[in-house]
């Protein structure tokens, strides 16, 4: 993907798992994906490369989102969760286990061609390996991928990209809506915590 720098949460296009997922980062198939063409992934590159969000964006007055609990983006189908050091340090103490032991039970690396990512693994299934009863076993501690979803800079970058989202997932345009200050923080947050790379 280009001589940027993808060294941060919400700046590599990535999927959590499933369905709602899928409208930038669906091109990744697996530890050795192809390399993704579709128009919006161009646009979100397009917009990487000219810095990222803008002083004026589309949701500057917000947008909707309210989850709808239909488990799409942890179950299903394969999909990369990137983990930062922050994620697996705080995973690691919700085990009580070192930050190593986590990392070879519940982690892999995956080669994207550009960079190499840590992320978590999947069941059989392709269900997200913390995927139980209904619902996630690691909630409180969950990846700042998964509870920034969707506000990922790849789904924010125009109008279009976010209506792409609306396709795969139910809870995009319903219900609470959040301010376009605190869809920026997110980014911001997810800036701050660098993936780990090894």
């Amino acid at each position: 993907m280009c001589a940027t720098n993808w060294t941060h949460q919400g700046e590599f296009p990535e999927r959590s798992k499933g369905a709602d997922c899928k409208s930038v980062g669906s091109a990744f198939e697996g530890s050795n994906p192809s390399l993704p063409i579709k128009p919006v992934f161009l646009g979100a590159l397009a917009f990487l490369l000219l810095g990222g969000i803008m002083d004026k964006t589309f949701f500057d007055h917000g947008l909707r989102f309210s989850c709808t609990r239909c488990n799409m983006c942890c179950r299903h189908e394969s999909g990369y969760v990137f983990l930062s050091d922050n994620d697996i340090g705080k995973l690691a103490a919700f085990f009580s286990i070192s930050q190593d032991e986590f990392k070879k039970k519940y982690t892999r690396m995956v080669d994207l061609g550009v960079a190499k990512r840590r992320t978590l693994l999947e069941q059989e299934n392709f269900d997200c390996i913390f995927w139980s009863e209904g619902g996630c076993s690691v909630y409180p501690v969950r990846p700042l991928q998964c509870k920034s979803y969707p506000f990922w800079n790849s789904h924010l970058h125009s109008q279009e990209a976010w209506d792409q989202v609306e396709k795969e997932c139910p809870g995009v345009n319903i219900g609470k809506h959040h301010p376009g200050d605190t869809i920026k923080r997110w980014i911001d947050l997810r800036k701050a915590e660098p993936f780990t790379e090894e």
